[in-house]
């Protein structure tokens, strides 16, 4: 899948990925009193609105970019029904040709870690018939509980063709209380040899990548936060292998000109994330033109303004 992802990413010239993170803050007023006239002010009714607003919004924009990050906890919110209209969102996404990143944030150990792999991106048994769950091409992975916590997802991998971004340095403000530690050696008291623990993971996940190659690049990618470009420059480095997700951009804080660190010289090994700041477009003053009835377009319009801040910093 990972082939798949660079193929788009050349063709399209847009290494952009649209996070499908739905508030029912963002939710356009008549998209809301449409669904609640089916099914009332409910968690069906809620889950109806956002599915329909998700799915106008992919529409106008899947011939722009390759691939969108559905959070899975902006739906988990609404319990069943909210998961129903995740794995919904998934299945209208791949119809539109699109690589799904389930943004899942998974971490746990032992067959736990294998449920969560099993789930988003492989195959459950059930009788002697071998089933299919949320389906996601690649899902967001937390190391920070070890490698027994990874490998499940990996091997899932590999066995699927399928593959994952492993939380290195994220986009968050407080990231630092603990990824920025520093760490000594094992069996080593000299300061002058202590590395932020990122760095750390970074050089775990090249290890991991190393181990499984698509073509140009690994299944194993990283998350590393527009917001810190200058540690996006040294993980490039240790990760020239691994594709990184870049969150932060636009509503965090990223723009273009952070965005270059984080490439490698072929102008490929990253993708960016944007959220609100393409669904929730219409909202902004930039976009207000187009009103709520048009939200979609608006986000078509925030879509093409990234793609050429992002032409812009990079180049």
């Amino acid at each position: 899948m990972i082939n798949t992802l660079t193929e788009k990413i050349k063709k399209l010239e847009a290494p952009i990925v649209v996070g499908l993170d739905p508030t029912m803050k963002f939710v356009p007023e008549y998209m809301k009193k449409q669904a609640f006239a089916e099914y009332g002010e409910t968690l069906k009714g809620a889950a109806e609105a956002i599915l329909a607003y998700n799915k106008g919004i992919v529409d106008a924009v899947c011939d722009l970019i390759p691939a969108v990050k559905p959070q899975i906890a902006m739906y988990e919110q609404f319990g069943i029904e909210g998961l129903i209209a995740f794995q919904k969102t998934v299945a209208y996404c791949k119809e539109k040709g699109l690589v799904v990143i389930g943004d899942i944030k998974r971490g746990d150990i032992g067959s736990t870690s294998e449920a969560y792999a099993v789930a988003h991106l492989g195959q459950v048994q059930v009788g002697n018939t071998m089933c299919r769950g949320f389906e996601e091409d690649f899902a967001t992975v937390n190391p920070y509980l070890g490698s027994d916590g990874v490998q499940p997802f990996i091997k899932v991998c590999k066995e699927e063709k399928k593959g994952i971004f492993v939380l290195v340095k994220t986009s968050n403000p407080s990231s630092g209380e603990f990824q920025d530690r520093l760490v000594l050696p094992k069996d080593s008291r000299d300061a002058a040899k202590a590395r932020p623990l990122y760095e750390i993971v970074g050089e775990k996940v090249a290890q991991w990548a190393a181990e499984c190659m698509g073509g140009e690049y690994s299944y194993i990618g990283a998350v590393v936060g527009a917001t810190y470009p200058e540690m996006g420059k040294i993980l490039r480095q240790i990760m020239p292998k691994s594709y990184i997700l870049v969150p932060g951009y636009g509503a965090q804080g990223g723009s273009g000109k952070d965005l270059k660190p984080f490439f490698n010289e072929d102008g490929l090994g990253a993708i960016v994330n944007s959220s609100r700041g393409i669904i929730a477009a219409y909202q902004q003053e930039k976009y207000a033109k187009y009103g709520e009835e048009n939200y979609a377009d608006a986000a078509r319009a925030a879509v093409l303004d990234m793609k050429e801040d992002i032409r812009t910093g990079i180049s």
